[in-house]
């Protein structure tokens, strides 16, 4: 039965009669006596909210492990091979580094993963060949080392056989000049000298992480897939390197919501560097000064007396305002790698005179302005044109059918 008399006029409980509908009489009955119609009405509220408890959604059962890669298998793209096996190491990855395996995280790593290497493990670079000989000599002059030594040294035979200037001839790969670089440094005092235990192949690997990275990860958090020959030989294999591209994609708790564009821009000019440029902005925008905007606030490993980089010059001369000494900007601006420096009093102080000053909100992210150097790049490339590049590729897989 249906009271309209007892229930306020303004609220629904109704699951499929509209509010306010008139109440269902039937022909020939007297009306009930008020009583009635009182415990009519309370046992009516009941029996509703009783039947729309059941018209409630229902949350969708979580995906088993092998429905997750097939769903990243399907947004891999069509031409790779292995889709099963990329997929299979990508949900490893996110699993050992407790990332939800959903659309947004799986589709940003496919993103880097396509444009820094179209899905091959370790990609070859043109011209390596060339690039190696010329690091090679470019060290042994600055060492003082003679070009005809180096010459006469590479005509040695290398571990596996061949000489050195023969692997040099045919490297196609970082992974493989990275193995020549290694038996220079462990079998010729000559290699010793020239790197020092010191690999120049910085990065590697179907998303290109950084070898420095990678090995810091995994003394902070022990690499979950067994005991590898070494984290720098894990990084250019496809299972190491998704695992450490992931976490440096996605490891850290960025500010950005679902704006993935300045992670991708983080991937390639550091962690926080969004973030950074925003402050570097609004910096510019309190003091009057350009200022470069490229995510570095100090100069790493200068001494405390040593002059200030551009940043912390510009916040300097707000001190007075900020009531911070030099002493307790720079103290704050070392902040600046970890997710501690958005609650500083630096960073609140800075954005609220910035937008005073200029009369209107600022962005907190912003993607930083760097030119990309590299003997691998042979044109002018900057850092939002890979951001770009790569949220493009976000955009198509989120888009596809998954």
């Amino acid at each position: 039965m249906w009271i309209r008399s007892a229930l306020p006029h303004t609220v629904s409980l109704s699951c499929g009669r509209p509010a306010g509908a008139e109440p269902m009489v039937h022909p020939g009955k007297r009306p009930a006596p008020p009583a009635v119609l009182a415990v009519s009405a309370v046992l009516s509220v009941l029996g509703v909210l009783t039947g729309c408890a059941g018209d409630a959604p229902v949350r969708p059962a979580p995906r088993s492990p092998e429905r997750v890669r097939a769903d990243i298998a399907a947004r891999v793209p069509e031409r790779v091979q292995d889709r099963a096996g990329w997929a299979a190491d990508l949900y490893a990855a996110l699993t050992a580094l407790k990332i939800e395996p959903g659309d947004s995280n799986v589709c940003a790593v496919l993103a880097i993963t396509e444009q820094e290497s179209t899905f091959r493990v370790d990609p070859p670079v043109p011209n390596l060949p060339k690039i190696a000989r010329e690091e090679i000599f470019r060290r042994a002059d600055a060492k003082g080392v003679p070009a005809l030594a180096v010459r006469m040294a590479l005509q040695l035979k290398s571990p596996n056989g061949r000489t050195y200037d023969d692997r040099l001839d045919t490297v196609r790969t970082e992974g493989e000049m990275s193995l020549i670089y290694e038996d220079l440094i462990d079998e010729l005092p000559l290699g010793k000298r020239l790197l020092a235990d010191f690999n120049p192949v910085h990065t590697g690997g179907p998303m290109q992480v950084s070898v420095a990275f990678a090995q810091a990860h995994a003394k902070a958090q022990p690499y979950p897939f067994g005991a590898p020959e070494s984290i720098r030989h894990e990084v250019f294999t496809r299972r190491g390197g998704l695992y450490f591209g992931t976490a440096h994609l996605l490891g850290y708790p960025a500010p950005y919501g679902d704006q993935m564009i300045y992670r991708f821009a983080d991937f390639n000019a550091g962690h926080y560097a969004s973030r950074n440029a925003a402050f570097q902005q609004a910096v510019s925008v309190a003091t009057q000064r350009s200022i470069n905007l490229d995510g570095d606030l100090f100069v790493q490993g200068a001494r405390s007396d040593a002059a200030p980089g551009e940043t912390e010059a510009a916040v300097r001369l707000l001190g007075a305002t900020l009531a911070m000494s030099d002493a307790e900007i720079r103290r704050d601006l070392e902040r600046s790698e970890g997710a501690a420096f958005e609650r500083t009093d630096l960073y609140a102080k800075v954005f609220a005179i910035a937008e005073r000053r200029g009369g209107k909100p600022l962005a907190r992210a912003v993607i930083p302005r760097i030119v990309l150097q590299s003997p691998k790049i042979t044109r002018k490339l900057t850092t939002e044109w890979f951001a770009q590049r790569v949220n493009d590729r976000y955009q198509r897989c989120l888009a596809s059918p998954g």
